[in-house]
C-alpha cells in the first residue's frame, strides 16, 4: 500500500467517520471553505494534553461560555481561570494558558500567528501544540504527532523500538506522510483513527481503512504495538490534609504560584514525605490548634508519584490566618486530590 494510497484511504474514511467535536470544523464544512477558529483549536489542544475528549469537553464549553475570545481570556483574573481549570490536572498548563492568551492579546492584537514558528514563539506553546494549531486552524502541512498517531505509526510499520526511544522514529514516519493536500483534515484523520479504531486495547482492525497495509496486523498481534519499556515503580509519598470547618464553611489556602498545583486553592496540608506521619506529627503540622480527629485517608496518583493523604478534621472557631472560608457548595473548584480529601472528611457529598 503506497503512501498516496494510504492518504486517500484515510481521508475518505475521515470524510465518512469524522468525530463531531465542539472545536472542530468537519470535513464537509471545511471543503466548502469554513475554517476553524484558532482560539478554539488552541484551547482544545491545551486541554486535551494528558486527558480525554469526554473529560475535556465540558471544561472547553465552560471556558468558551465565560471567555469566548482570546482577548476575553487574557483579561480574566488568574484566580478565575485557575478555578475553572480545577479538575483538568497539570495546573502549570493553566498558567501557561493565561500567559499565551495575554501574549496573543497584547503582542498580536488578539490574532494567533499562522505558522508553526510564530506559534512556537508564544509562551507555553510547545512543538506539538504549534503543529496542531498550524495544521488544523491554518492548513499548514505540519507534522502533528500525539499518542494516537504514535500508536498508528508503530502498528503500520511494526516498529520494534520501544517507547519512549521510538518517538523520533515514529515522528519521522508520520512526517513522511504529511502533504500539502488537506493537512488539517489529515492531522485530525490520524487522531480519529487512533482514538476510535486503532485503539490501545481491542483495535478494530476490521474497520480500519489502512489494515491492508498494516505490518502489525499482518503479523497477527497489532495490540502488542507500540512496544514499551517497562516503567519504573512510581514512588509513594505521604502527608496529612486538614479539613477545618466553621459555620458550614471550609478553610482553604492559596498554594504557592509555582510547583505542583501552583496557584490553586486547596486544603491545608503537611509537607509530603516518603514515610507515614504519626498522629502526633500530623496534629503538630495542623494549620491551627484544635480538637483534630482522624476521619479517613485518600489515594491520589500524580505523574511522577503516588500520594496517600491522611485526612484530619476540626470543627469550631480555631484561630487561623491567611485562609479562604469557602461554602461546601463551592468545593467543586478544588483540584481532584483536595476534593477527594474534603469528601472523605465530610458527612455528606457536595
Amino acid at each position: 500500500m503506497s503512501a498516496s494510497s494510504r492518504r486517500s484511504a484515510l481521508l475518505a474514511w475521515y470524510d465518512a467517520n469524522a468525530r463531531e467535536l465542539p472545536w472542530r470544523v468537519g470535513p464537509a464544512e471545511h471543503a466548502h471553505g469554513v475554517r476553524a477558529d484558532p482560539y478554539r483549536v488552541w484551547l482544545s489542544e491545551v486541554m486535551l494534553q494528558q486527558t480525554t475528549v469526554p473529560h475535556a469537553t465540558p471544561y472547553f464549553l465552560k471556558f468558551l461560555q465565560r471567555w469566548p475570545t482570546v482577548k476575553d481570556l487574557a483579561a480574566a483574573p488568574d484566580e478565575a481561570v485557575m478555578g475553572a481549570w480545577a479538575g483538568l490536572g497539570y495546573y502549570a498548563r493553566a498558567r501557561n494558558l493565561l500567559a499565551c492568551a495575554r501574549a496573543v492579546a497584547e503582542q498580536h492584537g488578539g490574532v494567533f500567528p499562522d505558522t508553526e514558528e510564530g506559534l512556537r514563539a508564544l509562551p507555553g506553546v510547545g512543538a506539538y501544540t504549534a503543529a496542531a494549531v498550524a495544521a488544523i486552524a491554518f492548513d499548514r502541512p505540519a507534522n502533528v504527532v500525539d499518542g494516537n498517531v504514535e500508536r498508528v505509526m508503530a502498528r503500520l510499520y511494526a516498529v520494534e523500538t520501544p517507547l519512549p526511544d521510538a518517538k523520533p522514529e515514529l515522528k519521522a514516519l508520520a512526517g513522511a506522510m504529511v502533504a500539502d493536500d488537506r493537512p488539517g483534515d489529515w492531522a485530525q484523520a490520524l487522531m480519529d483513527l487512533g482514538a476510535t479504531v486503532c485503539r490501545p486495547k481491542g483495535p478494530l482492525c476490521d474497520r480500519c481503512p489502512l489494515s491492508a497495509g498494516c505490518e502489525a496486523f499482518a503479523g497477527g498481534a497489532p495490540e502488542t504495538y507500540p512496544r514499551r519499556t517497562r516503567k519504573a515503580d512510581r514512588p509513594r509519598r505521604y502527608g496529612a490534609a486538614y479539613l477545618l470547618m466553621r459555620d458550614g464553611k471550609v478553610a482553604l489556602v492559596q498554594r504557592p504560584p509555582k510547583g505542583l498545583l501552583g496557584g490553586m486553592l486547596g486544603l491545608p496540608t503537611s509537607a509530603w514525605r516518603s514515610s507515614l506521619l504519626t498522629a502526633s506529627e500530623a496534629v503538630a503540622a495542623a494549620p491551627a490548634a484544635g480538637d483534630w480527629r482522624h476521619v479517613g485517608a485518600i489515594e491520589h496518583v500524580f505523574t511522577h508519584f503516588a500520594l496517600t493523604l491522611e485526612v484530619w478534621r476540626c470543627d469550631g472557631d480555631a484561630a487561623v490566618d491567611d485562609v479562604v472560608w469557602t461554602p461546601l457548595s463551592d468545593l467543586s473548584v478544588l483540584p481532584s486530590v483536595f476534593l477527594k480529601a474534603a469528601l472523605a472528611g465530610l458527612d455528606r457529598l457536595i
